[in-house]
């Protein structure tokens, strides 16, 4: 790949040094960590701790010397001086708790020595090795400790999630989407070292907001609304969005994402200028510039797959341009048909999903595109979303207007292993979540409701039975359509918001002369509106202040 950032269509996007290696690889040889509590987890981790980066950026020549200077000592301080959980630094995409955050400008040209494993191995998701979820029994040390085994990669940085009690909410933001009437968002997804969260909502921008240092230290009580640290605007509306895999916030060159919008090429932005690196421009059978319907990097961040109409292209992310492969997905009136809405990649084999608006899957060899499978059309609506199991022998995917979601044995393409209830009332697309063992998997409804099934609970004879939910919450007043797991911690986040349409009578004058009927005609985002970004502790709890264990429920329907 090319040596630096390139911007326009001049140059690539990423830089040197990018190992073909799985998807959200978990860190490795880390020392193990307690259970529970956060300030006794970072004062055992007191190696990998990198100086304060929040500095100018620095000459090519001052970057040499100072990587010259102190090549591997970087332990001035501690993290529990910092407030800050630190990883390995031998894994590049660990170190979410690195000062050096998305949003910040002085984060150009911080290098750290890392070493990082080129082989291909099942643990693009989370820990290889797992047997399948769903089929045998947890391990003992998965029960040890909720979801992680202890032979996994990187247990030791990780504290389980546990869904015994609701989620604790910490922190949100709300007042960002109020100025604009109807500002809904449209997901959340976090970046893939876990350092900052990126948002889209329907003013068609981008917003990256780092998480709060304050988490780490249990100061729960004093964490306060939190700010976009970056803006990036679009021009018209967004189609889909995804970050490159590799990110990592201690090499600038690697922090980007991809976002596609209507009647524009996809753009690659920058994640510490909120810039646009590179332009990746598609262009029909007419020579006219159309725009993908969806996004995904590969596993390897070397490619950036975009759906269209019955067609996949295929970028090459050191090449921004017009340069492309295309995949049809049909071939002599053969095949998957519809747009293609969404993607995901096995984290075990060369194979990659796609769903399509004509409500079915299908399965590719991720060398030339060819069809491997065709999943049998069961989902009322055009799918939405879809992910793999860490193991790679499932794939669960969802639709709009469709009140489930169907989990796949892709050993037996074609069988419904099991399928879980949701309420998807519109064509919004509602994400859902896997954590990094594959065991729960998180979803939101149109009503605001999260959802949480164990996996592990399913009949292992896979009779496509329903699976009952281990947990809900009310997360939001308006439809949760967004929910994303922290890479390492037990963090969630949800968005909420829907577009809303007047009630009969709204535009008919002053409603209020209808009086025993008046609330009949009541707007509903008087009612309902709740247009907002939440963190929440999945966590066991740990010190939390006393007097106020469960901090209030946050609701921005108030504020507009």
């Amino acid at each position: 790949m090319c040596d630096s950032a390139g911007s326009g269509e001049s140059g690539g996007v990423t830089g040197t040094g990018q190992d073909a290696e799985a998807d959200n690889e978990p860190p490795h040889q880390a020392p193990p960590l307690p259970e529970c509590d956060l300030l006794e987890v970072a004062q055992t981790l007191e190696e990998g701790v990198p100086t304060s980066a929040k500095r100018p950026r620095m000459s090519e020549e001052e970057e040499e010397l100072e990587r010259l200077d102190k090549p591997a000592k970087m332990h001035e301080e501690t993290p529990a001086q910092a407030g800050l959980l630190q990883k390995d630094p031998a894994s590049p995409e660990q170190n979410a708790g690195e000062p050096l955050q998305c949003g910040d400008n002085g984060g150009a040209g911080r290098e750290v020595p890392v070493s990082v494993g080129g082989e291909e191995e099942c643990h693009q998701n989370g820990d290889g090795g797992l047997d399948a979820p769903l089929e045998g029994e947890a391990k003992p040390e998965e029960e040890h400790n909720g979801i992680i085994s202890a032979d996994s990669p990187g247990e030791g940085q990780r504290l389980g999630l546990d869904f015994t009690q609701n989620p604790q909410m910490l922190t949100g933001s709300w007042t960002e989407y109020s100025n604009i009437p109807e500002n809904y968002l449209k997901g959340c997804k976090w970046a893939p070292d876990g350092s900052c969260i990126l948002t889209n909502s329907a003013d068609n921008v981008l917003r990256l907001y780092n998480l709060p240092p304050e988490i780490y230290s249990y100061n729960w009580d004093m964490l306060p609304e939190m700010s976009p640290v970056l803006r990036m605007a679009e021009g018209d509306t967004i189609y889909d969005y995804c970050w490159y895999p590799k990110m990592s916030s201690l090499d600038a060159d690697t922090c980007f994402l991809a976002s596609s919008s209507r009647d524009n090429p996809v753009h690659v932005w920058d994640a510490f200028y909120g810039e646009v690196r590179a332009s990746f421009r598609p262009y029909n059978h007419l020579d006219e510039l159309t725009a993908a319907h969806s996004l995904c990097f590969s596993p390897d961040g070397t490619q950036l797959y975009c759906g269209f109409d019955k067609t996949v292209r295929v970028f090459y992310t050191e090449r921004p341009g017009r340069d492309c492969e295309e995949r049809p997905t049909v071939v002599k009136k053969q095949g998957q048909s519809g747009i293609i809405s969404c993607f995901g990649f096995s984290p075990c084999q060369s194979v990659y999903a796609c769903g399509s608006y004509s409500r079915c899957a299908g399965l590719y060899s991720s060398q030339d595109g060819t069809l491997l499978a065709l999943l049998p059309t069961r989902h009322h609506g055009g799918l939405t979303h879809l992910l793999f199991s860490p193991d790679g022998n499932y794939l669960y995917t969802g639709g709009r207007k469709d009140p489930e979601i169907l989990c796949w044995d892709l050993r037996e393409p074609g069988k419904v292993v099991f399928s879980l209830k949701r309420n998807v009332a519109t064509n919004q697309r509602i994400y859902f979540d896997l954590d990094l063992s594959g065991r729960y998997l998180l979803s939101g409804n149109t009503e605001g409701v999260v959802s949480v099934w164990d996996t592990l609970t399913a009949p292992p004879d896979g009779n496509e039975e329903l699976l009952q939910p281990q947990l809900r919450f009310q997360a939001h007043w308006d439809c949760t359509n967004g929910v994303s797991i922290h890479p390492f911690m037990p963090l969630l986040a949800t968005s909420s918001g829907q577009r809303q349409f007047p009630w009969p009578g709204e535009s008919e004058g002053d409603s209020a002369s209808e009086g025993e009927g008046g609330e009949a005609v009541m707007s509903p985002p008087e009612v309902r509106q709740d247009n907002a970004l939440s963190l929440w502790w999945a966590g066991p709890l740990g010190p939390a202040p006393e007097g106020d264990p469960e901090p209030p429920l946050v609701q921005p329907a108030d504020t507009n």
